[in-house]
């Protein structure tokens, strides 16, 4: 890409460390936290499938007596979803392993795993990563979704490591893209070789964390994006007084950004996943929660409002998610189904699912219903971005809003605009904080390979205050572990974490959203800025600050 003054301008930031990585460099040595872990849950499943890398300690790091100058050569993969600040891992780890020595070497493995499988890579020198700092995007060196899987992938995957007389891989994605690093590490550990696998934390959609990695990396950035796009509509929804705006956010398995932008931004009703599995709420509550909404407000000669909703709200609603997973089940492995006319498709499904999952079925538009049957993603499920919940709820409102005009019960106008913003913030010009974040966990990620850690996820904690007190260290992949029926199968996956509704945040929308929807109590929160105050500048995500508030 050519660059903008902002891209040659923003070149010039350099990240801020913590003061342990600063002042040392690699000049450390791993200190165990806690000495014995165990998995999130199916503690012996995971034991069983990952005998040599299980259990683990947890490890922060001290500076050490005596200097490491070993020159060290490591490769990296990025895998999954884009992600803003993955060029500033990139940068990390390659000033990390050359604060070690010089000599160092990191290679990018082209694709994402796939180039790893298939030995397509490129060496990323000084000079070739010097044009990608603090910028957003993968292309670098590419990303890509290859699950591995079999065998032959990871005996590909060794050998590759092998020819490069690599010490470490750093596998740089989300959920999925780390239980993949966690595999490979057991099988490398499994065959007796040295080399390690090393993990890093990236999602936008947040539901990478617990209790030892606060924040994945890409939902600063992406959250603050968003928040700018929805703080624009609802100024527009505010002058304008006629439209009511429905806006559907990244966030299929967990509605962290949808909560997020709702504390930037104060919309009129905001709807989080989980809530609605915890209750139990069916479609047609979801559907009176807003109609009642509309119908206040017009009573208020308020025949405007903004709501957003996250992109897997669909599938946390009992009897949809339960004919999802019907649907998940019925279709694995069933690739010809793609070739049946819609006639045929319909059929096949209405034979073979429960009967109350027929009905539920039957009742949804023709457009949802082949969104549902359209290809499942890599991992067997139903691609929950491409159901366009927004347009669904608008049609279901509107027909309610109908009924309610001819019994006399509502006298308002409704219009509607539906809205999705999922990729314009994968690929933003990093945050500062990302932009810190993201640099700090590839040097971070660095010392692990130093100290010689296998199937370690790179961390920092204390995230909430400034950079120079984030506190490094590592945590064993297999704690993140536990089941999950996949294609069919159960299979060892990493725990996604949900939105908490007894967490903080949670709790600070739910006191506000009363007021909130007959309000105009929007906020402005306004493009992310990268010069400036440290307060507007370096400040976190409203989650990340409120959960870390002492």
């Amino acid at each position: 890409m050519t660059k903008s003054s902002f891209t040659q301008n923003r070149a010039k930031y350099q990240p801020k460390l913590p003061a342990l990585l600063k002042k040392a460099g690699l000049q450390i040595e791993a200190k165990a936290v806690v000495k014995t872990t165990k998995s999130v849950a199916n503690s012996a499943e995971i034991k069983k499938l990952f005998p040599h890398i299980y259990g683990k300690p947890t490890l922060t790091f001290v500076k050490a007596k005596k200097a490491s100058k070993k020159a060290l050569n490591v490769g990296v993969v990025l895998s999954g979803g884009q992600a803003p600040g993955g060029h500033n891992v990139v940068s990390g780890i390659l000033d990390g392993i050359k604060a070690s020595s010089p000599k160092s070497n990191l290679i990018g493995f082209l694709g994402g795993p796939s180039g790893l499988i298939e030995n397509k890579f490129v060496n990323l020198t000084p000079a070739f990563v010097k044009d990608y700092r603090n910028t957003g995007g993968f292309d670098i060196i590419g990303s890509g979704r290859t699950k591995l899987e079999t065998e032959e992938q990871f005996a590909s995957a060794l050998s590759t490591m092998q020819a490069h007389k690599l010490d470490a891989l750093v596998i740089v994605g989300g959920d999925d893209s780390n239980t993949n690093a966690c595999m490979l590490a057991e099988y490398i550990a499994a065959k007796g070789s040295p080399i390690n696998v090393i993990g890093v934390p990236k999602t936008i959609d947040g539901d990478l964390k617990n209790s030892e990695i606060g924040a994945s990396f890409g939902f600063d950035t992406a959250s603050k994006v968003y928040s700018e796009l929805v703080g624009n509509i609802c100024r527009d929804a505010n002058s304008a007084k006629k439209y009511w705006h429905f806006i559907k956010l990244m966030g299929r398995s967990a509605s962290h950004i949808t909560l997020e932008v709702a504390l930037q931004t104060q919309p009129n009703l905001t709807f989080i996943s989980e809530e609605i599995a915890e209750k139990k709420m069916t479609l047609d509550q979801v559907v009176k929660t807003i109609t009642d909404t509309i119908v206040r407000r017009s009573e208020m000669k308020k025949n405007f409002g903004v709501i957003v909703i996250p992109e897997g709200l669909i599938e946390f609603i009992p009897e949809v998610k339960k004919l999802i997973a019907e649907l998940n089940d019925l279709l694995a492995g069933k690739d010809d189904f793609a070739n049946l006319g819609m006639d045929d498709k319909l059929q096949f499904v209405n034979k073979n699912i429960s009967a109350s999952s027929a009905k539920v079925f039957s009742s949804l538009p023709m457009l949802i219903k082949s969104q549902l049957l359209m290809d499942r993603d890599p991992h067997g499920n139903v691609q929950v971005s491409r159901i366009e919940t927004d347009k669904l709820l608008i049609d279901l409102v509107g027909d309610a809003l109908r009924e309610l005009k001819q019994a006399g019960k509502y006298k308002g106008k409704f219009s509607a605009l539906s809205h999705f913003f999922g990729y314009e913030g994968r690929c933003a010009s990093p945050s500062n904080f990302d932009a810190d974040y993201c640099y700090g966990l590839g040097f971070n990620a660095a010392a692990l390979v130093s100290v010689g850690a296998n199937g370690y996820m790179s961390t920092l904690k204390n995230l909430a205050a400034p950079a120079e007190k984030w506190v490094p260290g590592g945590v064993p992949l297999t704690m993140m572990m536990n089941m999950e029926h996949r294609h069919g199968k159960d299979k060892p996956v990493i725990k996604k974490a949900l939105v908490d509704l007894k967490g903080k945040p949670f709790k600070a929308l739910a006191a506000k959203r009363n007021e909130w929807a007959v309000t105009e109590s929007y906020q402005d929160p306004g493009a992310i800025q990268y010069w400036g105050p440290s307060a507007v500048c370096d400040a976190t995500t409203k989650t990340l600050a409120l959960e870390q508030k002492k």
